[in-house]
């Protein structure tokens, strides 16, 4: 398994951080293993904390306007779920699952974070930009639910 810092070194939302902001910000995460089946989090519930995913598979399910949850997408090491907690910490628009045994995701807490970059502007700056990026690349090429009417 990767040191979270060289692993964040690949994620496009840490971009342009130096190794000590990346430090810091590992250094306010925490560690949590799940098992094959087990849920990291569950749609509508608050967003309180971002993941980085270190080891294994997560299955992102969603529901949709009619109550039916289907399977959108599997992401692995490297990639983060749950970023939009950072900005708004407004209700989780999915659920994620761990799609493996030995998946091991690193939450970071809105409120650390958010203490973290009052204290590193930089850190701030930078990562708020990527999430914007992030965000605004997503919206722009995302699939609409065509069950919504």
């Amino acid at each position: 398994m990767m040191e979270l810092v060289e692993i964040m070194k690949q994620v496009e939302i840490f971009q342009e951080l130096t190794d000590a902001q990346l430090s810091s910000i590992s250094k306010i995460s925490k560690q949590e293993a799940y098992t094959k089946g087990e849920t990291i989090c569950t749609q509508g519930s608050p967003g309180d904390k971002m993941y980085v995913i270190s080891n294994g598979q997560v299955e992102i399910v969603i529901r949709d306007a009619k109550g039916h949850s289907y399977s959108a997408l599997y992401l692995g090491v490297g990639q983060v779920v749950g970023e939009m907690a950072l900005i708004d910490q407004g209700p989780r628009s999915a659920t994620v699952i761990a799609a493996e045994a030995g998946t091991i995701v690193h939450s970071i807490p809105t409120g650390e974070f958010t203490k973290l970059c009052k204290e590193d502007t930089a850190i701030g700056y930078v990562m708020m930009r990527n999430l914007a990026m992030d965000l605004s690349f997503k919206l722009r090429h995302r699939d609409f639910d065509p069950s919504v009417t």
